[in-house]
Order: C-alpha cells, then sequence, then structure tokens
C-alpha cells in the first residue's frame, strides 16, 4: 500500500508521512529531475527570457501554475471524493471547493 493510499484509507497523516511524501516529491523523476528542481527551471527560464520587461505578482502565478495540476491529479485520484480530496490536502472541503472552482475543476 503506498502513502498516499495509506493515508485515505486511514484519513489522517503524521509527521512522518509528511516527511515521506516531502521526501518523494525531492527524488528524481525518471527524467532526473525533482519538483523544486522543476520549479527552479522553470523560473531561472521565465526570468532569462523577461528581456528587461517588468513584472509582478510572480507567486501568483507560479502557485497557480502548480495548484490546479494538483488539484486536478488529487480529484482524478480520489475519483472526485471532495472529502477525501480535502483531507490528502489538508484543506477544509470549503476551501477546496472555492479552489476548484476558481480553476474551473468544478
Amino acid at each position: 500500500m503506498t502513502l498516499l493510499n495509506e493515508t485515505l484509507a486511514i484519513g489522517t497523516t503524521s509527521v512522518s508521512d509528511n516527511v515521506n511524501l516531502k521526501q518523494h516529491l525531492n527524488t528524481p523523476s525518471e527524467a532526473g529531475q525533482t519538483l523544486r528542481g522543476s520549479v527552479e527551471k522553470a523560473l531561472h527560464n521565465y526570468f532569462a527570457h523577461l528581456e528587461g520587461a517588468d513584472v509582478t505578482d510572480v507567486y501568483n502565478l507560479v502557485l497557480s501554475e502548480v495548484e490546479a495540476p494538483l488539484l486536478e491529479t488529487v480529484m482524478t485520484y480520489v475519483k472526485g471524493n471532495q472529502t477525501k480530496a480535502s483531507e490528502l490536502l489538508g484543506l477544509n472541503r470549503g476551501t477546496l471547493r472555492k479552489k476548484l472552482k476558481q480553476y474551473d475543476l468544478l
């Protein structure tokens, strides 16, 4: 049983579960890149191609680029069950619904 399956089965996560998930996310993928490394590479590429243009709100730009596929993937994983998704993500169910609407996923 995977960490995510175990978490869904018991409905809670412990500090060690979160550490294991963080380690998994920071383990290089088949392409040899961690999630963190992918974000860093994308940001370096973004800044390199600005050509002097002013930029603001980078935080929200990055957050929306990561949050939308995160929510979509989690909702697929839990087969649309918002209660399981909110538990898996550590979000209040109302907050999850708001975010799903924000990204037109609901």
